[in-house]
């Protein structure tokens, strides 16, 4: 059966059809550029207007959705930044407010003197420390 098959297969056949099929494709897209430049040298002027004015139709639509819906946020936004800005001035004036009642309480305890460190020395060594501080005056 695959002889019989292999028998009728005609390469030269099948060569001429692929041949003839690219052709066609070919004058197809020759045909079609054609038609274009025609269309583009008579009518396109027309439709590209009439493409311009259905554009600035559809511009101006966008335009007025948009715009209001722009307002819209804007106004959101307005209003969600004074919040904020409220809040953070409430909250930094009464951190100042809680850091002005306690200062006076700090300013008393940085004031006062820190305990002394009471040492017990011999009685030599206070008196050679005494004229080593006399000495440094008098130098």
């Amino acid at each position: 059966m695959l002889k019989a098959t292999a028998g009728n297969f005609n390469a030269a056949r099948v060569t001429d059809a692929a041949l003839a099929a690219s052709r066609q494709v070919w004058l197809a897209g020759l045909g079609a550029a054609r038609v274009t430049r025609q269309w583009t040298a008579n009518d396109a002027g027309q439709v590209f207007r009439s493409l311009v004015r259905e554009g600035e139709v559809m511009e101006g639509r966008a335009l007025r959705v948009i715009g209001k819906r722009f307002d819209d946020s804007l106004a959101l936004a307005t209003v969600a930044w004074n919040r904020a800005r409220y809040g953070a001035v409430a909250t930094v004036s009464g951190l100042v407010d809680a850091a002005a009642a306690t200062l006076p309480r700090l300013r008393t305890n940085a004031t006062a003197k820190p305990a002394a460190k009471k040492t017990r020395r011999s009685p030599a060594k206070t008196r050679r420390t005494r004229k080593a501080k006399r000495s440094l005056r008098k130098a």
